[in-house]
Formats: structure tokens, C-alpha cells, sequence
């Protein structure tokens, strides 16, 4: 079985990043902390490459299509660009480990902003990673924890710790992901009914109140997928992402296929929160509708499917961008780095 070969294979990963057995940077003689904060940082990264670049990925930029302002070396030089807050974030998490910091110290919204800022030095293609970056910043955290505890790495461990992370967060957490959200000044935001991020006096408000990131988070949760995640533990990328990609990885060893799939599952049964904000919610529904129609067909695997596919994905491109699936993007980006993280390799 698939996932038996890629428990082994994280096992000997594991082992040559605490030793660094391996060429490349994990071979560096590196101590074992960087080691594993580089290793961490890579496999997200090659997590966001993969992700970017699966085709087609219907309404998304990707290798074959572009938005107008947006392309995908866009993404590409984003995806260069957030590996030191990556390793940072994971540095933060081995301190965790360690106990020299407490998992409120880690500061993850001043990773996110750090990240976003510096996605904007590297590109001009606007928002690009901001979802993905507060999706994975915990998963990184939570891997250095994991790692640094000289216990054998699994992603159930990987989970429980990723709850300790967004459950420590604080509202200086919160003023810096809100700083973070208004650089990266992501599509179909609107107003919300608390705390506003457009709101100056929301700031204040967050410290006065004590609220935390996820408290904010809390309030999001209703109308956007990626602050559900935080809330509620990742089930989309653990329970539903997850056994979809493995299972189309033993089914088609393809990691294009598999990641496709993967998108449409999370597409078909979770309405995209980007395009419910900008089109409604009845939009949403019919494009999760036809995500589903596609994977009965067969999607990348039969001519059928593929045909319905690469029709999606041209159904999807409308000028405005409304019906972008960008929020799935972001979790699919989620589940291929636990899936690296648990030992898969191109």
C-alpha cells in the first residue's frame, strides 16, 4: 500500500535529516536544527511548485494558462520568496520543542506578514500566496515540533501539534496577519460585520479586547474556508484532501493527476469561499456541481473527462476572476505539503 512505502520512506527522510545522510542542503554541515528547519522549508515549498503548476487546475493560474495580471512565474517567484519565512517558521517551532519559547512566543501572524511582504519584493503579480501562507505557516511550526521531538514523525502528531500552534496565537498575532491581508490585498475581501480589517480602529480594538488570531478567525469561519481550517483543525486538508491524494497516487502514480483530483474533490464537495464572496453562494454551488461531474466522467483519466476538464477550465477563466476556486487552491497547496511532509516524492 501506498501509504506503508510512504511511512518507510519518511522514516529514512526523518533519519537523514536529524543526521544529514542526504545530498543537498540537508546534507550541509548543518547542526540538526537547521537541518530540519531547511528540510521543513523545501518540502513546502516543492508543496506550492507542485500545486501551481498542476494542470488544468480549472479557473486557476498554472503552467499552461494565466490571469492577466497574474501569471505563473508570478507564483513561481513567490514560491522562492517565502522559503526563509518557511524555515523560520519552522526554527520557531523546534524552540517550541526545545522549550525556549512557549507556543505563544512563536509569533505566526508576524510570519505571515514577513512572508507576504517579501512575496511583494519578489513579484508583480499581486496577491499570490496570502491564503497558502496562512495555511501553511502553522503546518511549518508544527513540523519543527514534530521533528524536534525525536519521536517517530506522523501527521497525526503533525495535527495535534499544528492545534497547539493556532490555539497559542495572540491578538498582536491578529493586528499582523490584518497588516498582512491589507499588503497582499487579496480579491473578493468586502466588509465584515466585526473587527473589519479595512477598519483602522480594528486594531485597537483586537488589543483592547484581548482577541486572538483565532478568535478573528472564529468570525471568518462562516464565509471563508481557509479561517475553517484554522478553526476546526484542518479537516479539509487531513480528511478529505489528504486520503484523495494518496488514493489517486497509488491509483495513477501521476502527481499531476493526483493533484488535479485532489483540487476537484476539495472543489466538488466544499463550495469555493473566494468565488461564494465575489458570485454568491449559489455560484459557488453550481461550480462544485460541476467539479463533481467531471470527476465521474473520470477527469484526467479518460478522453471523456478530459475533454469536460479542460472545458471547466476555460468555463471558469471570466474576465473578472469571480469564478477563481483560489480558496481550493490554497488547500490543495496544504494537502501536497503534508503529503511531502509524510514522505512523497515526484
Amino acid at each position: 500500500m501506498l501509504c506503508n512505502f510512504l511511512h518507510k520512506v519518511n522514516k529514512t527522510l526523518h533519519e537523514k535529516v536529524v543526521q544529514g545522510g542526504s545530498r543537498g542542503v540537508v546534507g550541509m554541515s548543518l547542526r540538526p536544527s537547521a537541518r530540519m528547519a531547511w528540510y521543513v522549508a523545501e518540502c513546502l515549498q516543492l508543496a506550492l511548485l507542485l500545486e501551481v503548476s498542476a494542470y488544468p487546475k480549472p479557473g486557476n493560474v498554472h503552467r499552461t494558462a494565466d490571469f492577466e495580471k497574474t501569471r505563473y512565474e508570478h507564483f513561481l517567484a513567490s514560491d522562492v520568496a517565502v522559503v526563509p519565512h518557511l524555515k523560520h517558521a519552522t526554527e520557531r517551532g523546534i524552540m517550541v520543542s526545545s522549550g525556549r519559547i512557549s507556543p505563544k512566543e512563536v509569533g505566526i501572524g508576524r510570519i505571515i506578514k514577513n512572508a507576504v511582504t517579501r512575496v511583494n519584493m519578489w513579484q508583480s503579480g499581486g496577491n499570490t500566496l496570502l491564503g497558502s501562507m496562512i495555511l501553511l505557516s502553522p503546518i511549518a511550526v508544527a513540523a519543527g515540533m514534530t521533528l524536534a521531538s525525536g519521536e517517530a514523525f506522523s501527521l497525526i502528531k503533525l495535527r495535534e501539534n499544528v492545534k497547539v500552534v493556532v490555539e497559542s496565537s495572540t491578538p498582536v498575532d491578529a493586528v499582523d496577519a490584518y497588516d498582512a491581508i491589507l499588503t497582499a490585498k487579496p480579491g473578493g475581501l468586502g466588509k465584515a460585520p466585526k473587527l473589519d480589517v479595512t477598519d483602522p480602529a480594528s486594531r485597537q480594538r483586537i488589543l483592547d479586547d484581548d482577541v486572538t488570531l483565532l478568535d478573528v478567525f472564529k468570525i471568518a469561519s462562516v464565509y471563508d474556508s481557509v479561517a475553517s481550517e484554522w478553526v476546526n483543525n484542518y479537516p479539509i486538508t487531513f480528511d478529505l484532501g489528504y486520503p484523495c491524494f494518496t488514493q489517486q497516487l497509488e491509483k495513477t502514480r501521476d502527481i499531476n493527476t493526483a493533484t488535479v483530483h485532489t483540487f476537484l474533490k476539495i472543489l466538488s464537495e466544499v463550495p469555493d469561499t473566494l468565488i461564494a464572496r465575489k458570485a454568491g453562494l449559489s455560484r459557488a454551488r453550481v461550480v462544485s456541481a460541476e467539479a463533481r461531474r467531471v470527476l465521474e466522467m473520470g477527469g484526467l483519466t479518460t478522453p471523456t473527462g478530459r475533454r469536460l476538464l479542460w472545458s471547466f477550465d476555460k468555463k471558469l477563466r471570466d474576465p473578472k476572476h469571480e469564478l477563481n476556486p483560489g480558496t481550493t487552491a490554497d488547500i490543495t497547496a496544504a494537502v501536497l505539503a503534508i503529503g511531502i511532509l509524510g514522505g512523497y516524492r515526484p
